[in-house]
């Protein structure tokens, strides 16, 4: 059975329309809210095949207005705990966090890393790995520049990666926060995907794209919205 905040929302939503970005910042925040703050959220199907290692869309994106969540850091490092607790990182060390994270201990959000713990960390890839959580270098979590690695993620930088139904998901920010907040957010993370289209991607690559929240109804953009970013 439906709730009463649900059926309120589907009488706000035309599923079949396609709205710009702008318009759809505003028609989610119409919709009827639960009493918490939610995380609006943005999903993109591109056209790609995962399973191929050439086509796999993965990156990082540091939304200007960060994602409104705090977030949890645990630093690994065997010679730079001083710079990395200096710069922020909830929670430091080397052999004593392996030896947690081996016992099953996940209580963080992001995983940063000096190169040299890297092949302890290796061992521990059946735990971290499902989770999210394994360092990469891509990403900016495995350097020598710890201290600046956990502000940047501090401050709004998030890692992303298609999955295997071709579609990218990324948490934005927050109901509270301001449209032009959440526009600003959201371009930014367009921005990346299309430039990180691959080269051998063929045919349409912006096949579909949503706005929603936690709760909220899923509100369909127009491809232009997500392509246009490109150019922004």
């Amino acid at each position: 059975m439906k709730s009463k905040r649900t059926k309120n929302n589907s009488k706000l939503i035309d599923r079949s329309a396609e709205l710009s970005l702008e318009d759809a910042i505003a028609l989610l925040k119409k919709c009827a809210k639960p009493k918490f703050n939610e995380t609006v959220e943005v999903a993109v199907r591109v056209g790609v095949d995962p399973k191929k290692a050439d086509q796999v869309v993965r990156g990082t994106v540091a939304l200007p207005h960060g994602t409104g969540k705090t977030v949890r850091v645990c630093a690994v490092t065997k010679t730079k705990n001083s710079e990395a607790e200096a710069a922020g990182a909830d929670f430091v060390g080397h052999e004593d966090i392996l030896e947690k994270i081996k016992g099953g201990w996940t209580d963080f959000d992001v995983l940063v890393a000096t190169p040299e713990v890297m092949p302890d960390l290796g061992k521990l890839g059946k735990i971290l790995g499902p989770r999210g959580l394994m360092p990469n270098p891509k990403a900016g979590t495995v350097t020598p520049n710890i201290g600046a690695a956990i502000k940047e993620v501090k401050a709004g930088k998030v890692e992303f990666r298609v999955d295997k139904y071709g579609i990218l998901h990324l948490g934005v920010g927050r109901m509270s926060f301001s449209n032009d907040q959440l526009k600003e957010n959201i371009l930014e993370f367009f921005r990346n995907i299309m430039r990180l289209k691959p080269a051998t991607a063929k045919g349409t690559y912006v096949k579909s794209a949503f706005l929603t929240s936690t709760m909220g109804p899923g509100i369909r953009l127009t491809r232009a919205a997500v392509e246009s970013a490109k150019a922004a």
